[in-house]
């Protein structure tokens, strides 16, 4: 497969998929132990990391603006 065709990129996005899938719930299982060992400071966290997909959500708009 040709490094510059369609088809070369679009099986790089789908293993990339893949493996976001894949990680995805190793992500979601860490979540868990967490919010089960120490519900406040997992609620923190998550609010912390919320606040910073926000502001990342923001600059990718101003990309795209």
């Amino acid at each position: 497969m040709k490094k510059n065709s369609v088809k070369y990129y679009l099986k790089i996005i789908d293993q990339i998929q893949n493996t976001r899938k894949s990680n995805n719930i190793n992500w979601m299982n860490i979540l868990r132990i967490a919010f089960k060992s120490d519900p406040k400071s997992a609620i923190n966290c998550m609010k912390r990391i919320s606040a910073e997909d926000n502001k990342i959500a923001r600059l990718v708009q101003k990309l795209t603006d």
